[in-house]
């Protein structure tokens, strides 16, 4: 009798490896790299080189997006507030609402909650929080917003517009900047084939080392300096320069590096991304990632980019939880794919991703020196 065959895995992204894809040791920035898989249950690997996981953290959230190390070497990380309903459709798919300093070990020294939070909450060293979240917009306020699909408005005719806070230590409120009373609605108009549940979807929110605020506005194509006094907008990427991007970071020398997804770019028929550095005083890209072959990397959401000591990028193309890293001559020098799959809990987005997806939303790289404790384990 003839044996049935081995079963075909129907993930393309399982099937076609994960773990360490490649390494030239030579070329890459020595270090670890940070991640939390989306549909985790809250576990954020540490991993080397080479891909082994040499630090996890097991925390009681899955990921509100992302996590960071602190200066102090305590772990930063956004967790999804469980029990909330859905706003809209894509709601559960990048909401947060609980915030959290925690130990190598675990234990919450930390917390904050805001059930309105969403996509980036960025928390400083000395234990404020910048962060985004969302306010109703109804009736004429609603109907102002320009752009968008006709009638794709939440229930009751809601246009969910963002908001930034800044919180101190203990909760209290420091800062707000609301985008209805900021942003001109012609200029900052939704992208025609968006819904008008969400604008302008602020994915990124960051301070400068001036002192004023960078932001991402993905679903009008902007990034934006917002000024910290008065809240108007004192700088924005030419239009056309990048197309629903992610992760704006400023550069030492005031640069700003940008994931750019690249979804309708225009006077583009094939879609692909790419990493750019913009010079801020021009607004002209000085540098640009992009893979020889164009449309092998595109990632249609999500995504960000750190510059690393050496000057290498290290980039994280988020749907398909590939992470790789690339020199400044655009030599892809490691790469590594998430091999952590799974469903998400909540039916709304298990209905728009049905696969079992092992996207991240952002790692980040680390110098053994800002890792001391890991030196000191048992």
């Amino acid at each position: 009798m003839t044996a049935r065959p081995t079963a075909v895995d129907q993930n393309q992204r399982r099937r076609r490896g994960t773990g360490l894809i490649a390494l030239d040791p030579g070329a890459a920035c020595p270090g670890f790299t940070l991640y939390a898989p989306l549909t985790g249950g809250g576990e954020v690997y540490l991993v080397d080189l080479r891909g082994d996981a040499v630090h996890t953290w097991h925390l009681p959230y899955r990921p509100g997006r992302h996590a960071r190390i602190l200066g102090n070497g305590n772990l930063a990380y956004n967790g999804v507030l469980p029990g909330q309903k859905a706003l809209f459709p894509m709601w559960h798919k990048y909401r947060g609402g609980v915030m959290l300093e925690v130990t190598p070990d675990g234990t919450t020294v930390r917390e904050h909650l805001d059930p309105l939070q969403h996509h980036d909450a960025h928390h400083l060293d000395d234990g404020r929080i910048l962060y985004t979240g969302l306010e109703p917009l109804r009736g004429a306020e609603a109907a102002a917003v320009r752009g968008g699909v006709a009638g794709s408005e939440a229930a009751g005719g809601t246009v969910w517009a963002d908001t930034i806070k800044e919180v101190a230590p203990d909760g209290t409120e420091l800062w707000s900047w609301r985008a209805a009373d900021h942003l001109d609605r012609a200029e900052y108009a939704l992208h025609p084939d968006y819904a008008r549940e969400h604008w302008p979807l602020i994915n990124s929110v960051t301070p400068l080392a001036d002192g004023n605020v960078l932001a991402s506005l993905r679903s009008v194509s902007a990034v934006v300096v917002i000024s910290r006094d008065t809240g108007e907008i004192l700088w924005r990427t030419h239009p056309g320069t990048v197309s629903q991007q992610h992760h704006p970071t400023e550069l030492a020398d005031g640069n700003l590096l940008v994931f750019d997804n690249g979804v309708f770019r225009p006077g583009h028929d094939v879609p692909y991304s790419r990493v750019i550095e913009i010079e801020r005083a021009g607004g002209e890209v000085v540098w640009e990632y992009h893979d020889p072959a164009r449309e092998s990397f595109f990632a249609p959401f999500m995504g960000s980019a750190q510059r690393l000591p050496n000057g290498n990028t290290l980039i994280t193309d988020s749907p398909a939880g590939r992470l790789f890293e690339v020199t400044q001559q655009g030599y892809l020098c490691w790469e590594f794919v998430v091999p952590q799959f799974g469903g998400y809990e909540e039916s709304e987005v298990r209905t728009l991703f049905p696969a079992e997806p092992n996207a991240v939303f952002r790692a980040h790289r680390y110098a053994a020196e800002e890792l001391p404790w890991l030196e000191a384990r048992p």
